[in-house]
């Protein structure tokens, strides 16, 4: 089939706002656990998944956290006793230094890609906000220094021997999804990160992860499941509407990803095969074949995965001899880490090559989500979502979840 000419209009469905989980559960793992087996449908309770996966098998976590991305500035205002405009900034990603870990480590000033909310009431200048660290009063300036596509330019100054890191936990706020419809509760701090969150750099929870916890994922151990972790920064475009009719005429957003030497070996251990918890797994690991190819073919420099890739790509190469040109590739320019970015869409028409398993939650209508749920369960996505809305599943970020099987 011809994916570009993919109408997304053929992959709505009715969602009423009362089908959203505004919240999450109280206890983590006693969400609903829809499991999709070849064509059957059953259902459970999350706490039972261990027993649908093989002993022997690999299950593959995203363990990025997400960041306290929303800051608010007052603007200052003219006249005595009014309240100047409040301006919302919105980190995104990195720009200078361009390393997440770097940037958050960095002290005095840094830059990064954002949105700005209430733009029109900040034409010029610079933007303050005084900061209370410990007794100490750091002053934090923010200003506009140019575009970057649809995002801006916004650099970050302040005094004191503080970190990029400790000003956003000191003042920043968890961005929880714009579909919860409510700001953001304290709560939230700890309830929208998984339990095995390390890597910070997210601005949106991987929420099929959201459902794990210690008891799980210590089940999933003796039922002799290995566990691997990888890190797929998930960026605002997790949410970005396909406005576009066809497909072909999205832009799929940019994300980072850092995978280590170890996962690669595992993965081949388990000959190229594995279960991926969530989404952004996915688009990692399907990612991580064409990187290979990509190092197989002398492509150096760049392992970035373009939009487009997976469907211009006609040589049928083997999934365990793409890894290894992978590892080959690391061995050459000596990295335990591989850091890289993709721009993958999958949707109907792609075909997998590395995940055989999918946890992940029930996604938005019309989404590109929704698309690569399609694509792994060979079309038939309405019988998972018709029996979900019919058997009271609670959807999106904070719902229940589902193991699927094709």
């Amino acid at each position: 089939m011809n994916t570009k000419q993919i109408h997304i209009a053929d992959y709505n469905y009715p969602l009423p706002d009362e089908r959203i989980a505004k919240f999450p559960l109280a206890e983590r793992d006693s969400s609903k656990l829809l499991i999709y087996n070849k064509g059957v449908v059953t259902e459970d309770v999350f706490t039972s998944l261990p027993g649908y996966i093989p002993s022997g098998s690999l299950m593959v976590f995203n363990n990025t956290k997400v960041i306290q991305a929303r800051l608010h500035f007052r603007k200052e205002s003219p006249e005595e006793g009014v309240q100047g405009a409040l301006i919302e900034v919105f980190c995104l990603e990195p720009a200078l230094p361009g390393d997440y870990q770097l940037n958050f480590s960095t002290k005095g000033s840094v830059q990064w890609y954002c949105l700005i909310g209430n733009l029109k009431k900040w034409k010029e200048g610079k933007l303050y906000r005084e900061i209370d660290m410990g007794g100490e009063r750091v002053r934090l300036s923010c200003e506009r220094k140019g575009l970057h596509g649809t995002s801006h330019i916004v650099e970050f100054c302040w005094n004191g021997d503080y970190t990029w890191a400790e000003l956003l936990d000191a003042i920043g706020e968890l961005p929880i999804p714009p579909y919860l419809g409510r700001k953001t509760e304290e709560s939230d701090k700890r309830t929208y990160q998984t339990v095995y969150s390390k890597i910070k750099g997210s601005v949106a929870a991987p929420t099929a992860g959201l459902h794990f916890t210690e008891r799980v994922l210590t089940a999933l151990d003796a039922a002799g499941i290995d566990r691997e972790e990888l890190t797929l920064h998930v960026g605002a475009g997790t949410f970005k509407p396909v406005k576009s009719e066809t497909i072909g005429d999205h832009d799929m957003h940019t994300e980072h990803i850092a995978v280590r030497r170890q996962t690669i070996e595992k993965l081949i251990l388990h000959g190229g095969k594995a279960t991926a918890v969530g989404t952004t797994s996915v688009r990692t690991l399907e990612s991580l074949y064409y990187m290979g190819i990509l190092a197989g073919h002398g492509e150096e420099n760049l392992l970035h995965v373009t939009q487009w890739m997976p469907y211009e790509q006609t040589e049928n190469i083997p999934t365990l001899q793409a890894l290894q040109w992978l590892l080959d590739y690391m061995d050459r320019h000596q990295l335990d880490v591989l850091h890289s970015s993709t721009q993958i869409i999958i949707a109907p028409g792609y075909r997998y090559h590395i995940v055989e398993r999918m946890v992940t939650n029930f996604h938005q209508p019309q989404s590109t989500l929704l698309l690569l749920v399609s694509a792994f369960v060979g079309g038939d996505w309405h019988t998972i979502y018709d029996y979900a809305l019919s058997h009271n599943f609670r959807f999106l970020s904070y719902g229940d979840s589902s193991l699927l099987i094709p």
